[in-house]
C-alpha cells in the first residue's frame, strides 16, 4: 500500500510570483511561469536549501541555527484570499500584497492539508506541504501602501486561512493554468490518546 494516496482534487495554479528583496518590501512580483529547482525559486528571498532558524521554532532552535528550507513556496488558495479580504472589508487582497509565490484554485481548506501532502504538476513538478503558514504583519506594510487604514486588519483575519509554506521535492516547471494534482498521506490524524498505546 503506497504511502501517498492520489485525491480527485486539482488545483489550477492563478498565480505566480517572487518577492525579489524581503528587505525592501514582502511585496512580490507576478511572473507567468518559474524554474522549480531542489533549492526553490531562482532569485527569491525564500529560496534555498537552508534558511537561518526564525521564531516560529525557537522550541526546537536557538534563532539563526542553519536548519533545512522547509519555506520555499508560500502557498495559498483563491478561496482564502477572497475571505480574507471579505473580513479585512476590502473589495480585493492581490497575491502579490502578501508575498504569494503561488495561488491555486480548487482544493478546498487548502490552509489545512495536512503535512507531508504533495501538490504535483503536470511535468511531475512535486511540492512537500511543510505546514500551515501563520500570519504575520509583514504583509501589512504593503497593504497599508494601498489601502491606507486597512493593514492592520491583515493578521487577524488571514488566522487559519494564510496558506501553507512547502519545498521542492522534484524538479521541473511551474505555469499559469496549470493543474496541481493533490496527493495526501496514508495515516490516521494524530491524537494524544496516541501516545498510551504500545
Amino acid at each position: 500500500m503506497p504511502a501517498l494516496i492520489a485525491t480527485e482534487y486539482r488545483g489550477k495554479i492563478t498565480w505566480l510570483g517572487r518577492v525579489a528583496q524581503r528587505e525592501t518590501t514582502l511585496e512580490a512580483e507576478p511572473l507567468d511561469s518559474v524554474e522549480v529547482t531542489f533549492a526553490g525559486i531562482a532569485g527569491e528571498e525564500h529560496a534555498g536549501l537552508t534558511r537561518p532558524s526564525c521564531s516560529r521554532v525557537l522550541s526546537q532552535h536557538p534563532r539563526n541555527t542553519e536548519i533545512r528550507n522547509v519555506r520555499q513556496f508560500s502557498v495559498l488558495s483563491t478561496d482564502d484570499l477572497t475571505a480574507i479580504a471579505a473580513t479585512m472589508g476590502i473589495a480585493r487582497l492581490y497575491p502579490a500584497w502578501v508575498g504569494a509565490s503561488l495561488v491555486i484554485e480548487g482544493i478546498p481548506d487548502l490552509s489545512h492539508l495536512p503535512p507531508s501532502s504533495r501538490l504535483q504538476g503536470p511535468d511531475g513538478t512535486t511540492l512537500v506541504v511543510d505546514m500551515e503558514n501563520r500570519p504575520c504583519q509583514l504583509p501589512a506594510k504593503v497593504i497599508e501602501g494601498y489601502l491606507p487604514g486597512f493593514g492592520a486588519r491583515f493578521k487577524r483575519a488571514a488566522s487559519g486561512r494564510r496558506g501553507v509554506t512547502a519545498w521542492v521535492e522534484r524538479e521541473g516547471r511551474l505555469r499559469l493554468g496549470d493543474m496541481l494534482r493533490l496527493h495526501i498521506p496514508d495515516q490516521p490524524a494524530w491524537s494524544e490518546l496516541a501516545q498510551g498505546r504500545s
